[in-house]
């Protein structure tokens, strides 16, 4: 599509760099230090790939202690998006890879994001942990004024059309959450199973693939959901975090739409959640 990506590697099991045909533990510097140590630019340990146009900050297992090491310092929250800052003029987006929890590395990512993608499997467990990233950004939202992360929408994946398990609780989602919910689905694909094991993402592996349509649909739904304007997509979360820096903590924007989602998710009531209609400047730090 032409835009220029940064890739956040953010969760110690480090497999967006392995994915990327990338060995962990061959960098002198990941994104463990550029969020620990503030004199680690950002610029020194992103590094490019094989695919034209996206870079990747990679990580390895040492993430797992950034949580220690950031503990109780001031604004231990802020240090991811105070390093994207430096970068901010060299990217149209910002894709970070989360943890698979709630934790400080995950929260430095939704402070730093403008918006967020949260994919579920198409199965019962996965929506109580949806109820939860729900409230996270609610809280944080109100904690960090004029902190702007949304939930751009919830990305169903592992569907198997096959199943009539699997037709029902897609089913049962989309009636819960309507519009929040994308469009387009991730279909169970043994090519998807196939491209990290060797090295490449699903599109240079196995382009024809479902699988690789599916992710073609998923980024074109993204960007009109964005609206995409011509403001420089960093740039919003660079403003934004100057604003938070210059503004007192603590004061409440408005009530949040997915908040009401949120709430209908524990009523059972249907939402009333509405995609918004003009573009975020950013969609940049998005979370997955």
């Amino acid at each position: 599509m032409g835009y220029r990506v940064l890739l956040i590697d953010l969760d110690p099991q480090a497999n967006a760099t392995i994915g990327l045909g990338l060995d962990p533990d061959s960098f002198d510097r990941t994104i463990y230090d550029a969020i620990t140590n503030v004199k680690v630019p950002l610029s020194t340990v992103v590094t490019s790939t094989s695919i034209e146009r996206l870079d990747l900050a990679p990580c390895n297992i040492y993430l797992a202690s950034a949580g220690l090491a950031l503990s109780g310092t001031p604004g231990c929250q802020l240090h991811l998006a105070g390093a994207l800052t430096t970068v901010a003029d060299k990217y149209d987006f910002c894709i970070i890879d989360c943890p698979p929890a709630l934790a400080l590395l995950t929260i430095n990512a939704l402070v730093a994001s403008t918006d967020v993608i949260a994919p579920v499997q198409v199965h019962y467990y996965p929506l109580e942990g949806l109820k939860q990233l729900l409230h996270a950004v609610r809280i944080l939202r109100d904690r960090f004024h004029p902190c702007t992360v949304e939930v751009l929408g919830v990305l169903l994946t592992f569907v198997e059309e096959r199943t009539v398990l699997s037709r029902q609780i897609q089913w049962q989602i989309r009636q819960l959450l309507g519009d929040f919910v994308f469009d387009t689905v991730i279909h169970s694909n043994v090519r998807l199973i196939e491209a990290p094991s060797a090295g490449e993402s699903i599109f240079t592996y196995a382009p024809d693939s479902r699988a690789a349509v599916d992710y073609r649909s998923l980024a074109d739904e993204a960007l009109t959901r964005f609206g995409i304007d011509k403001t420089p997509m960093l740039e919003r979360a660079r403003r934004s975090l100057s604003s938070l820096q210059r503004q007192s903590i603590g004061r409440h924007p408005p009530r949040w739409e997915a908040a009401r989602t949120y709430d209908h998710l524990q009523t059972g009531r249907t939402s009333t959640h509405r995609p918004r209609q003009q573009g975020v400047a950013e969609k940049t730090w998005e979370t997955t």
